[in-house]
C-alpha cells in the first residue's frame, strides 16, 4: 500500500506526518521550513509511494476562515499542481495545537521539549493524520452498513 501524508502548514514552519506502508500507523516525519517543504516532498514522494495529502485547514470555531486559511488554501494548489497524481484532501484543524501540547505532557515531555515548536507542528501534523484516518474508517464502516442494508431492503 501507499502511504499518507499530513501537512500541518504554517508560513515559518510546515509539520509532516505520515503513516506506515499498511496505513495502520500515523507517526511524525519531520517539520521543515514552508519555503522547502514542496522540494522536501518531492524528494519523500519519489523514494516512497503516496496515496494521498491531508492538509489541516484553520477554521474557527464559527467555521469561518482564520487570518491562515488563504495560505493554507494556496498551499493546496501549489500541492495539487505539484502532485496531480496524488489526491489532496483538506480537514479541520481546529485545537490540534492545543491537543499536541497536551499529549506531550502526557507522553512526559519536559517544558523545553513542550515549548518547541517545530515538535508542536509535527505532532499536530500526526493528530491531523489520525483524525483523517478515523474519519475515513467511520465513512468506509456506515458506507458499509447502508450498502448491507440496502441489500437487504426488500
Amino acid at each position: 500500500m501507499k502511504r499518507i501524508i499530513a501537512v500541518d502548514y504554517g508560513t515559518k514552519r510546515v509539520g509532516l506526518a505520515v503513516t506506515d506502508p499498511l496505513q495502520i500507523i500515523a507517526g511524525p516525519l519531520d517539520t521543515v521550513h514552508a519555503k522547502d517543504v514542496i522540494e522536501y516532498l518531492k524528494k519523500y514522494c519519489a523514494q516512497n509511494p503516496t496515496e494521498s495529502f491531508v492538509v489541516g485547514m484553520p477554521v474557527r470555531l464559527d467555521n469561518t476562515a482564520t487570518n491562515n486559511t488563504s495560505h493554507v488554501r494556496g498551499f493546496v494548489r501549489i500541492l495539487q499542481r505539484t502532485f496531480p497524481d496524488i489526491p489532496v484532501f483538506t480537514t479541520d484543524e481546529r485545537f490540534t495545537s492545543v491537543i499536541a501540547s497536551q499529549a506531550m505532557l502526557d507522553g512526559g515531555l519536559g517544558k523545553k521539549a513542550r515549548a518547541n515548536k517545530a515538535t508542536v507542528d509535527m505532532v499536530s501534523a500526526v493528530i491531523i493524520l489520525q483524525s483523517f484516518m478515523q474519519q475515513r474508517s467511520l465513512f468506509a464502516k456506515y458506507q458499509q452498513q447502508d450498502e448491507n442494508t440496502e441489500t437487504n431492503t426488500l
